[in-house]
C-alpha cells in the first residue's frame, strides 16, 4: 500500500507543477477576482479535466504541502481526506506515506537529486 500512495503523490505532484507554472504565467493577466483554468490534481494521469479557481482559491490551496486541488469526485478514499468542496473543485489533503511524499517533494523543490522518505 505504501509503495501504491508513493506513486499516487507523485502523480499529484507532477500536475502541481504544471499548475504552478500556469499560475505564474497567468498571475500578470488574471484580475483578483477572475477565475483560471488549471488541471484537475488528481492521482490518474489519464485524467486531463480542468478546474476553475481564483488567485485566492489557488493560493489556500498551496498554503499547505500536502494539499491538491481536484475535480469534486476524484478523491482516493484512504489515502486522502476532502478539507474544502464546492462545485467547482474540492481541496484534498493527502495523508500517511502519501501526504509525506507531497511534503517532501514541495520542501525539494529545485534540489538536486532529492531521495524520496522510504
Amino acid at each position: 500500500m505504501a509503495t501504491s500512495e508513493k506513486r499516487l503523490a507523485l502523480n499529484e505532484a507532477l500536475f502541481r507543477e504544471t499548475n504552478e507554472r500556469l499560475e505564474e504565467r497567468v498571475r500578470m493577466f488574471v484580475g483578483e477576482e477572475e477565475l483560471f483554468g488549471i488541471i484537475c490534481e488528481c492521482a490518474s494521469l489519464d485524467c486531463n479535466d480542468r478546474i476553475t479557481l481564483s488567485k485566492d482559491e489557488y493560493a489556500a490551496v498551496r498554503a499547505e504541502p500536502a494539499q491538491f486541488a481536484v475535480k469534486p469526485g476524484h478523491t482516493i478514499p484512504g489515502v486522502e481526506q476532502v478539507v474544502l468542496s464546492n462545485d467547482r473543485y474540492e481541496i484534498v489533503r493527502k495523508q500517511g506515506v502519501a501526504g509525506e511524499v507531497a511534503e517532501f517533494l514541495d520542501s525539494e523543490e529545485g534540489s538536486a537529486d532529492p531521495a524520496p522518505p522510504a
